[in-house]
């Protein structure tokens, strides 16, 4: 870490030494490895479905509990408003975390967090007046009718196409 931090001053950066830490992570030792965040995901070494060592990447534990509790507060403080318009925007919100959490490996997460915002809506949408405004069958063709945006992965391997000028 001391050269990385002579190499910064160099170009008169530093380094926050609170938030620096170097880890072991390398293919040929998993079992002493560790996991590390970083952007809102979580890396870790894993074994592919033919059997190859590959780098995983999923949302990480405080990234998906963030945003949890955005998408929860969002629908609570918008409850009131029209619900052409709420939907507008909650599939404006949903398609931003689809295209930046979407990757392979991650469809779990992201569809977890589809579910989670289903029962939210759900349960302030119900609390707009004194009775209750959906039964849950019914809730089902409101979100058909308005179409909340399903979970996809936006980000796939593409494959290198070399150009030659031959």
């Amino acid at each position: 870490m001391k050269t990385l931090g002579k190499r910064l001053r160099k170009f008169g950066l530093t380094l926050a030494e609170e938030k620096t830490k170097m880890i072991r992570f390398s293919r040929f030792e998993k079992e002493k490895n560790g996991t590390f965040d970083f952007l809102g995901f979580t890396y870790r070494w894993e074994k592919s479905r033919k059997g190859k060592d590959i780098i995983t990447h999923k949302t990480s534990k405080k990234g998906f509990k963030k945003t949890i509790q955005k998408f929860k507060e969002w629908i609570r403080e918008n409850r009131h408003c029209r619900l052409i318009k709420m939907f507008k925007e909650l599939n404006t919100k949903l398609r931003g975390y689809y295209n930046y959490y979407g990757t392979i490996g991650n469809s779990k997460k992201i569809t977890q967090v589809y579910r989670i915002v289903i029962k939210t809506l759900y349960k302030w949408l119900n609390r707009r007046s004194q009775r209750k405004s959906f039964i849950w069958e019914e809730f089902g063709g409101v979100i058909k009718r308005y179409k909340l945006l399903k979970p996809y992965i936006a980000s796939k391997y593409q494959q290198m196409t070399i150009k030659t000028s031959c």
